[in-house]
Protein backbone atom coordinates (compact mmCIF):
# COMPACT_ATOMS: atom_id res chain seq x y z
CA UNK A 1 0.00 0.00 0.00
CA UNK A 2 1.93 3.25 -0.88
CA UNK A 3 1.14 6.42 0.81
CA UNK A 4 2.55 9.75 0.99
CA UNK A 5 4.94 11.20 2.91
CA UNK A 6 1.72 13.34 4.44
CA UNK A 7 -0.30 10.42 5.19
CA UNK A 8 2.52 8.80 7.11
CA UNK A 9 3.15 11.93 8.98
CA UNK A 10 -0.80 11.82 10.17
CA UNK A 11 -0.45 8.28 10.67
CA UNK A 12 2.63 9.15 13.43
CA UNK A 13 0.28 12.23 14.35
CA UNK A 14 -2.58 10.42 15.44
CA UNK A 15 -2.97 8.26 18.17
CA UNK A 16 -3.92 4.57 17.19
CA UNK A 17 -7.20 4.43 19.55
CA UNK A 18 -8.44 7.53 19.98
CA UNK A 19 -7.65 8.96 16.80
CA UNK A 20 -6.63 12.25 17.71
CA UNK A 21 -4.34 14.43 17.25
CA UNK A 22 -1.03 14.20 19.85
CA UNK A 23 0.12 18.03 18.86
CA UNK A 24 -2.41 20.94 18.45
CA UNK A 25 -3.40 21.30 14.63
CA UNK A 26 -1.31 24.77 14.59
CA UNK A 27 1.69 22.75 14.44
CA UNK A 28 0.37 20.14 12.65
CA UNK A 29 -1.43 21.30 9.38
CA UNK A 30 1.95 23.64 8.48
CA UNK A 31 3.75 20.54 8.94
CA UNK A 32 1.22 18.39 6.47
CA UNK A 33 1.76 21.10 4.03
CA UNK A 34 5.35 21.25 4.27
CA UNK A 35 5.06 16.94 3.51
CA UNK A 36 3.81 17.80 0.30
CA UNK A 37 6.27 20.22 -0.64
CA UNK A 38 8.71 17.55 0.64
CA UNK A 39 7.28 15.00 -1.38
CA UNK A 40 7.87 16.96 -4.68
CA UNK A 41 11.68 17.77 -3.93
CA UNK A 42 11.89 14.02 -3.46
CA UNK A 43 10.27 13.21 -6.79
CA UNK A 44 13.00 15.80 -8.25
CA UNK A 45 9.95 18.04 -8.98
CA UNK A 46 11.13 21.36 -7.09
CA UNK A 47 14.76 22.91 -5.76
CA UNK A 48 16.03 25.59 -3.77
CA UNK A 49 17.45 28.49 -5.69
CA UNK A 50 18.41 31.79 -5.10
CA UNK A 51 20.87 33.39 -2.04
CA UNK A 52 20.47 33.38 1.82
CA UNK A 53 20.60 37.13 1.42
CA UNK A 54 18.15 37.47 -0.54
CA UNK A 55 15.78 34.65 0.31
CA UNK A 56 15.97 31.13 -1.12
CA UNK A 57 12.88 30.32 -3.12
CA UNK A 58 11.29 26.89 -4.18
CA UNK A 59 11.25 26.32 -8.47
CA UNK A 60 9.42 24.07 -10.30
CA UNK A 61 11.96 21.66 -12.08
CA UNK A 62 9.95 19.27 -13.36
CA UNK A 63 6.36 20.18 -13.72
CA UNK A 64 5.18 16.72 -14.80
CA UNK A 65 2.85 14.69 -12.64
CA UNK A 66 3.35 12.11 -9.90
CA UNK A 67 -0.17 10.63 -10.33
CA UNK A 68 -1.83 11.51 -7.50
CA UNK A 69 -4.41 14.13 -7.09
CA UNK A 70 -3.00 16.30 -3.65
CA UNK A 71 0.68 16.23 -5.07
CA UNK A 72 -0.29 17.17 -8.51
CA UNK A 73 -2.69 20.30 -7.80
CA UNK A 74 0.12 21.93 -5.52
CA UNK A 75 2.74 20.82 -8.76
CA UNK A 76 0.53 22.70 -10.68
CA UNK A 77 -0.33 25.50 -8.51
CA UNK A 78 3.95 26.10 -8.39
CA UNK A 79 4.32 25.48 -11.95
CA UNK A 80 1.40 28.31 -12.96
CA UNK A 81 3.01 31.33 -10.96
CA UNK A 82 5.05 33.79 -12.56
CA UNK A 83 7.32 34.17 -9.97
CA UNK A 84 8.90 31.65 -7.33
CA UNK A 85 7.89 31.89 -3.45
CA UNK A 86 10.17 30.39 -0.72
CA UNK A 87 9.43 27.49 1.51
CA UNK A 88 7.42 30.15 3.91
CA UNK A 89 5.39 31.38 1.77
CA UNK A 90 3.93 27.72 0.22
CA UNK A 91 3.91 26.70 3.75
CA UNK A 92 1.23 29.28 4.51
CA UNK A 93 -0.27 28.53 1.28
CA UNK A 94 -1.33 25.14 1.01
CA UNK A 95 -1.92 24.17 5.32
CA UNK A 96 -5.28 24.16 6.36
CA UNK A 97 -7.22 21.52 8.42
CA UNK A 98 -9.33 20.64 4.76
CA UNK A 99 -5.88 19.92 3.66
CA UNK A 100 -5.33 17.52 6.17
CA UNK A 101 -8.89 15.71 6.52
CA UNK A 102 -8.90 15.22 2.94
CA UNK A 103 -5.54 13.38 3.18
CA UNK A 104 -7.19 11.38 6.24
CA UNK A 105 -10.15 10.46 4.66
CA UNK A 106 -7.86 8.70 1.87
CA UNK A 107 -6.51 7.03 4.78
CA UNK A 108 -9.81 6.26 5.87
CA UNK A 109 -10.65 4.74 2.26
CA UNK A 110 -7.78 2.54 1.85
CA UNK A 111 -9.16 1.00 4.91
CA UNK A 112 -6.02 2.42 7.05
CA UNK A 113 -8.15 4.72 9.58
CA UNK A 114 -11.96 5.00 10.31
CA UNK A 115 -13.93 7.62 10.05
CA UNK A 116 -16.16 8.81 13.26
CA UNK A 117 -18.26 11.39 13.14
CA UNK A 118 -19.80 12.82 16.90
CA UNK A 119 -20.64 15.58 19.25
CA UNK A 120 -17.89 17.05 21.58
CA UNK A 121 -20.14 18.14 25.05
CA UNK A 122 -23.62 16.79 22.75
CA UNK A 123 -22.80 20.18 20.78
CA UNK A 124 -19.72 20.48 18.91
CA UNK A 125 -18.93 18.43 15.87
CA UNK A 126 -15.93 16.24 15.83
CA UNK A 127 -14.37 13.55 13.60
CA UNK A 128 -12.07 10.83 15.16
CA UNK A 129 -9.66 9.13 12.97
CA UNK A 130 -8.88 5.65 15.16
CA UNK A 131 -6.35 3.29 13.16
CA UNK A 132 -8.09 0.14 11.67
CA UNK A 133 -5.01 -1.72 9.81
CA UNK A 134 -2.02 -1.28 11.88
CA UNK A 135 0.34 -2.54 8.95
CA UNK A 136 0.73 0.72 7.63
CA UNK A 137 2.00 2.97 10.41
CA UNK A 138 4.55 -0.22 11.51
CA UNK A 139 6.13 -0.14 8.10
CA UNK A 140 6.62 3.81 8.29
CA UNK A 141 7.74 3.81 12.49
CA UNK A 142 10.23 0.94 12.17
CA UNK A 143 12.07 2.61 8.76
CA UNK A 144 12.30 5.88 10.85
CA UNK A 145 13.07 3.63 14.05
CA UNK A 146 16.01 2.12 11.81
CA UNK A 147 17.45 5.88 10.87
CA UNK A 148 17.21 7.48 14.31
CA UNK A 149 18.66 4.37 15.61
CA UNK A 150 22.10 5.08 13.26
CA UNK A 151 21.21 3.78 9.59
CA UNK A 152 21.78 6.17 6.78
CA UNK A 153 18.21 7.74 5.70
CA UNK A 154 16.52 7.95 2.17
CA UNK A 155 15.59 10.98 0.84
CA UNK A 156 11.67 10.02 2.23
CA UNK A 157 12.55 8.97 5.54
CA UNK A 158 14.72 12.61 6.11
CA UNK A 159 12.03 14.43 4.95
CA UNK A 160 9.37 12.42 7.00
CA UNK A 161 11.46 13.04 10.28
CA UNK A 162 12.57 16.78 9.67
CA UNK A 163 8.38 17.23 9.35
CA UNK A 164 7.95 15.58 12.45
CA UNK A 165 10.76 17.35 14.83
CA UNK A 166 9.43 20.84 12.93
CA UNK A 167 5.46 19.68 14.09
CA UNK A 168 6.83 19.38 18.03
CA UNK A 169 5.91 15.76 17.50
CA UNK A 170 8.97 13.44 17.66
CA UNK A 171 8.87 13.69 21.67
CA UNK A 172 5.59 11.56 21.75
CA UNK A 173 5.98 9.50 18.07
CA UNK A 174 9.37 8.40 18.97
CA UNK A 175 9.73 9.25 22.97
CA UNK A 176 12.93 7.21 23.00
CA UNK A 177 15.02 8.68 20.11
CA UNK A 178 17.98 10.66 20.32
CA UNK A 179 17.34 14.09 20.12
CA UNK A 180 20.76 15.50 18.54
CA UNK A 181 20.23 12.38 15.89
CA UNK A 182 16.30 13.91 14.98
CA UNK A 183 17.68 17.66 15.04
CA UNK A 184 20.74 16.57 13.08
CA UNK A 185 18.45 15.23 10.38
CA UNK A 186 16.20 17.57 10.32
CA UNK A 187 18.85 20.66 9.69
CA UNK A 188 19.85 18.77 6.46
CA UNK A 189 23.38 17.72 8.04
CA UNK A 190 22.74 14.24 6.93
CA UNK A 191 23.63 14.85 3.04
CA UNK A 192 25.17 16.60 0.97
CA UNK A 193 22.32 16.57 -1.39
CA UNK A 194 19.94 19.57 -3.28
CA UNK A 195 17.24 17.08 -2.05
CA UNK A 196 18.70 17.75 1.89
CA UNK A 197 18.99 21.71 1.81
CA UNK A 198 15.33 22.07 0.03
CA UNK A 199 13.73 19.35 3.32
CA UNK A 200 15.97 21.22 5.66
CA UNK A 201 14.84 24.84 4.57
CA UNK A 202 10.92 23.21 4.22
CA UNK A 203 11.19 22.22 8.33
CA UNK A 204 12.10 25.34 9.47
CA UNK A 205 9.79 27.08 7.06
CA UNK A 206 7.02 24.63 8.47
CA UNK A 207 8.58 25.29 13.08
CA UNK A 208 7.90 28.95 12.15
CA UNK A 209 4.81 28.88 10.17
CA UNK A 210 3.50 26.65 13.41
CA UNK A 211 4.37 29.48 15.71
CA UNK A 212 7.94 27.66 16.77
CA UNK A 213 6.96 24.10 17.40
CA UNK A 214 10.37 22.71 16.88
CA UNK A 215 11.36 19.34 18.77
CA UNK A 216 9.25 18.49 21.72
CA UNK A 217 6.82 21.82 20.92
CA UNK A 218 3.08 22.04 20.99
CA UNK A 219 0.56 20.75 23.23
CA UNK A 220 -1.65 17.66 22.43
CA UNK A 221 -5.40 18.24 21.30
CA UNK A 222 -6.62 20.38 18.28
CA UNK A 223 -9.69 20.59 16.12
CA UNK A 224 -10.68 17.64 14.09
Amino acid sequence: MTVTIAEELLLLAYSDDKGRPLVSTAYLDPAVAGALLAELAVHDRVELTGRKLTGRKLTVTDPAPLGDDELDAVLALMAGRKSDRSPAWWVQKLQSHKLRNRLLSRLAGMGVLSEQRGRALGLFPVTRWPEVFPGVEADVRERVSAVLAGADPDDRTAALISLVHAAGLSRKAFPGADRKRVKHIAQGAWAAQAVAQVIAAIGAAVTSSGGGGGDGGGGGGGGG
